[in-house]
């Protein structure tokens, strides 16, 4: 089974952050049904083309469909679903190639940001929010090895590392053209797929991506903008690796 995990931060869901302990275990289960629709959508039991319905999706998880009619606008978002009719969602046709070509896009354009943000003499404070993040990879990477249960903090951290880059420019349109990037199925960089590779071949491949983290901040805070910048651009491979879609050109479902 391939399993595919995003994490979305608020400002990719459809609605603002939930609160308190029966709001958490809401959004827990939320989370849980859209993992289990992107495995349908990616073992091709939801084929492209096919309608989603709330009802029949949620007969089949054995759930509400609350959690179903939360997770679909978020699917939406990441370029998984698309509209169709109203209010309705149809499951949108794409190939690992897609992705592959739409990542390395998203690193050119983050290699700009970074560049950007290496040029702002106001970069301290993303500069000091940044190491905060490395100190969170560095943690899960400390025991020398991942786990399943590290999917989840290895995404946060991750794409709060990119977004915190990506803000810290202050380009609307710079950040305009980076979301349309992120919504290539798999593109966006809270994007994981701990089953897409082994455990122990992804391992490596994690770790050599937070070291260019920890490179490309560095960079930054000295101010060397051309080094932040070809660094980032630099970043898409272990993206692509940690995904399985490094040279691939097969449908994500033949």
């Amino acid at each position: 089974m391939n399993d595919w995990t995003r994490v979305t931060p608020s400002r990719y869901e459809a609605g603002e952050e939930k609160s308190g302990d029966g709001q958490g275990r809401g959004r827990r289960v939320d989370s849980r049904v859209a993992q289990r629709i992107r495995e349908l959508i990616v073992e091709g039991v939801l084929p492209p083309g096919s309608r989603v319905a709330e009802a029949s999706i949620a007969e089949r998880l054995g759930v509400s469909r609350t959690p179903v009619r939360n997770a679909l606008p978020a699917l939406a978002t990441e370029g998984l679903l698309e509209p169709a009719g109203k209010r309705g969602y149809a499951v949108r046709a794409f190939t690992t190639e897609d992705s592959f070509k739409a990542t390395e896009i998203r690193c050119v354009l983050e290699g700009y940001a970074a560049r950007e943000l290496a040029s702002r003499p106001d970069r301290t404070l993303i500069v000091s929010q940044l190491r905060e993040v490395l100190k969170e990879g560095d943690a899960i990477f400390a025991k020398g090895h991942v786990v399943k249960d590290d999917e989840e903090a290895y995404a946060r951290m991750n794409g709060r590392f990119h977004d915190l880059i990506n803000e810290g420019a202050r380009d609307t349109l710079l950040g305009e053209l980076i979301q349309r990037v992120y919504s290539v199925p798999f593109v966006a960089p809270n994007v994981v797929a701990f089953n897409r590779v082994p455990l122990d071949e992804i391992f490596p491949i994690l770790v050599s991506g937070h070291h260019q983290h920890h490179a490309i901040v560095d960079a930054i805070e000295s101010g060397q903008a051309d080094l932040a910048e070809t660094l980032m651009r630099g970043h898409s491979k272990p993206a692509a690796r940690s995904l399985g879609l490094e040279g691939g050109s097969a449908s994500v479902k033949e």
